[in-house]
């Protein structure tokens, strides 16, 4: 039934609180005895809901996640915060880092040996410490190395496995880390190493403050992340509302009052919300169960880890049969269940404006004081500038949503009757049900917004927070250093490289100090001292700038920073001592001398592809023998031959051979902290979550919108509509509310992003990538949500739609 207008509400009189308990109870019964449609409606219901409960509670879990493997993490450390060294004695360990990659999965190791016949501190998770050739192995590495993936991985561990470490022992069931045991004297073989008599940080030190724009970029990306899902617990709340009203009125033909089905109806959308909690925590339980095989970007968790916070979870338990309840009470203002009828108003009443202006203005007010200041507060003051951060966002981000009914209907309404079939069927189904599109991509609008913002603080703080290595990757993809004893080891190391598959060419460098043959006058307790770097031509070409080199050349380079222009002892002809002592002091009772050739040419240092610069003296192997330098350091930068595809794994498997400790680094021209890479990875495993949800929420508003129409669409058919017809129309009534909340969503991300920039004082900049990849997600939203909805909209389309009961 329609008419002009609706009828003048009746007078609300006064409801106890049994009153309002007795409908609400009566809107559960319909709930589940309404028959299958009403069963239909309650199980959307709490499916939608369900997915928003179970995204919350993971939410709400975060914190917990994290302490707990925070807290495995500490219980397994060997950072000390003191000065002071631990001595070997019978109840120490003596341990070396011993982590290594592979195909670009880092594998956390530790070699370690006692020091004595007493009780060494043993590691969470094991319960012996290895002997020299064994090692223990999380259940991760273990699955590794026993496939087929492993083979080339086998050869890096020349261990004979234990044991498995237990889940005490590690930061995550997909965690690839292993314990191994050595010979003291393979400890020679090692750059460094210290002794420890417990595990463990006893003393975590007092933590840094997190970086401003680090600290912005996790607000914002919890307000994103979660905002979506608020709304889309909201719309659920809603599902069925056309055949709910339509019960409602045959309540008022059997004597209930206005505000009665209201409450009967609350009650209806209550029974589904708490039906919805629990399908929510059973979604929770069953991915909980599964979530001990999910990594994510090298992060885990186990089972027991995903524990929601108590108060989180009872405001979560509260809050949404609340919801349901205040949106289906505002959703039934604007209409009037008649005993004859629903009646809606012919001409609707126009959406206001001023309103949903006001929540963007409210949020960039709250912003705008916060421009250039961010951060700056401590303690009190610094939560409150974050709390208004979080606040001003909300407030942008829901704004922008509000705006989006009413430019939906202000751009429908302007459609005329012109156009192909199936876009005027689309059309008027929009025109007449604009709020119901509208809500459908609300949660896309919000996602796409504070996506868009994200993108642009982050491409800003990417910028901030990447750091220059100077080196480069283009000269150089592999970098050793190799701990040696003397120079013949030194050359059998390289040697050994350059016979290792993969390897197309070595530069390799043998570095020591020498020291002058007299005290200085100056000062008679200082002995100076330069380095001498022993490499041949080629890699000389790579460290100092010379124009020719032959085998037996010598050049020197000043080093500035220590002496004047030519002042320092290395010059052409100059004496230079070899010897040291224990302790690493030049020995001048017992010297080994050095004559620096007068042919030796001076030039000026080049950076290495390491990004490291080097002085003092560079021979070639013929004009110095590397078996003289007494301590010498052995790096190696290596080029690898593109055409082997897995050259590194073969380096890192020589480089384990050379040293059960060593690894080698992969050289790269910027690098980033460790605090953004672990914000970004969560921000990014939280996006991927919203986003599954999100495409969820259109597929099953969509699904629900068919149902509602199934008798108009089995009438359509019998006058002759063609499938394709109706197809098409789906199409475009899904992709017009998707293409303007897009539209409206990068006005809004662009306004809040702007806004984040001036906060932490960066240059605005637009992330026109990530504005093309935001676009593309919605187009992709919309072609998934299309296809989804042909199979049962077709089912839909039968004959049989047409009867009635």
């Amino acid at each position: 039934m329609s008419g002009q207008g609706a009828p003048a509400e009746e007078a609300r009189p006064h409801v106890s609180v049994a009153r309002w308990a007795a409908d609400l109870a009566m809107g559960g019964r319909f709930a589940v005895t309404g028959g299958r449609e009403s069963w239909a409606r309650t199980i959307m219901t709490a499916v939608g809901v369900g997915l928003g409960v179970a995204l919350l509670l993971l939410a709400s879990s975060v914190p917990h996640m994290y302490q707990q493997r925070n807290d495995r993490g500490d219980a397994r450390s060997t950072l000390s915060f003191g000065d002071t060294q631990v001595k070997p004695g019978p109840d120490t360990l003596r341990i070396a880092d011993a982590d290594t990659t592979y195909h670009d999965r880092d594998i956390d190791g530790t070699v370690m040996a006692p020091d004595g016949k007493g009780t060494p501190p043993l590691p969470p998770g094991i319960d012996r410490i290895p002997a020299a050739g064994e090692m223990w192995v999380s259940p991760a590495l273990k699955k590794l190395l026993d496939s087929g993936d492993g083979k080339l991985l086998r050869d890096r561990f020349p261990y004979r496995t234990i044991g498995v470490i237990g889940d005490g022992g590690l930061s995550g069931p997909t965690e690839l880390t292993y314990y191994a045991g050595i010979s003291p004297k393979a400890f020679g073989h090692v750059n460094s190493s210290q002794h420890l008599d417990h595990w463990g940080l006893e003393n975590k030190g007092k933590n840094e403050p997190l970086d401003p724009a680090l600290l912005l970029l996790i607000i914002v990306g919890c307000v994103v992340l979660l905002l979506p899902v608020l709304i889309f617990i909201a719309t659920a709340a809603r599902f069925g509302g056309e055949r709910r009203d339509r019960r409602l009125a045959a309540l008022r033909l059997v004597g209930a009052d206005i505000h009665m089905t209201r409450r009967i109806a609350a009650g209806e959308s209550l029974f589904g919300s708490l039906l919805g909690l629990a399908v929510g925590a059973g979604l929770f339980l069953l991915g909980r169960g599964l979530a001990s095989g999910v990594d994510v970007w090298g992060i885990s968790f186990f089972a027991s880890d995903i524990v929601p916070s108590a108060p989180l979870a009872l405001v979560i338990a509260a809050a949404v049969p609340a919801l349901a309840v205040v949106v289906t009470l505002i959703a039934l203002r604007g209409i009037a269940i008649e005993p004859l009828g629903v009646v809606r108003n012919a001409k609707p009443k126009r959406r206001r404006l001023w309103w949903r202006m006001l929540l963007p203005l409210l949020g960039l007010a709250l912003l705008l004081p916060l421009a250039g200041g961010f951060g700056a507060g401590t303690g009190g003051g610094g939560d409150m500038k974050a709390y208004q951060a979080a606040a001003g966002a909300v407030l942008l981000l829901i704004g922008t949503t509000a705006l989006l009914p009413w430019v939906v209907e202000a751009v429908v309404e302007r459609f005329g009757g012109r156009g192909s079939v199936p876009w005027q069927l689309a059309t008027r189904r929009l025109q007449l049900s604009s709020g119901t599109a509208s809500r459908a991509v609300s949660g896309i609008t919000v996602a796409v917004a504070g996506a868009l913002a994200l993108q642009m603080l982050f491409a800003s703080v990417q910028a901030q927070d990447s750091e220059d290595t100077g080196q480069d990757p283009n000269r150089a993809q592999l970098m050793a250093n190799v701990p040696v004893s003397d120079g013949d080891q030194a050359r059998d190391a390289f040697a050994r490289y350059r016979a290792t598959k993969g390897v197309s060419d070595l530069l390799g460098v043998t570095e020591d100090y020498v020291s002058d043959v007299r005290p200085s006058e100056e000062d008679p307790s200082s002995i100076g001292e330069e380095a001498i770097t022993v490499a041949d031509c080629p890699t000389l070409r790579e460290v100092v700038r010379i124009t020719s080199c032959a085998n037996g050349d010598v050049f020197l380079v000043d080093s500035p920073s220590y002496y004047g222009e030519g002042e320092g002892f290395a010059k052409p002809g100059a004496q230079v001592n070899l010897t040291y002592d224990e302790e690493g002091i030049p020995n001048l009772k017992e010297k080994k001398l050095w004559t620096i050739p007068a042919t030796a040419t001076k030039v000026k240092p080049r950076q290495d592809p390491a990004g490291g610069e080097r002085t003092g003296i560079f021979a070639t192997p013929a004009a110095f023998d590397v078996a003289n330098l007494p301590d010498p350091d052995a790096s190696a930068m290596i080029r690898l031959d593109p055409k082997v595809p897995d050259g590194i794994e073969y380096v890192r498997n020589a480089s384990v051979a050379l040293s059960p400790a060593m690894d080698v680094m992969r050289l790269s021209s910027s690098s980033q902290s460790d605090e953004f890479q672990a914000i970004r990875k969560a921000l990014f495993i939280g996006a991927t979550a919203t986003l599954l949800l999100i495409g969820a929420s259109m597929i099953v508003t969509t699904l629900e919108q068919l149902r509602e129409r199934k008798r108009l669409l089995s009438v359509l058919v019998a006058f002759g509509t063609r499938r394709t017809t109706l197809s098409w129309s789906v199409l475009w009534q899904t992709a017009v509310p998707v293409v303007l909340g897009l539209a409206l969503s990068i006005a809004g991300g662009l306004a809040l992003g702007v806004m984040l920039l001036k906060m932490v004082g960066q240059p605005l900049a637009v992330d026109w990538s990530g504005l093309s990849t935001m676009t593309g997600i919605g187009g992709g939203v919309i072609l998934l949500v299309t296809l989804v909805s042909l199979p049962p909209l077709w089912r839909m389309m039968r004959p049989e739609g047409l009867r009635t009961e």
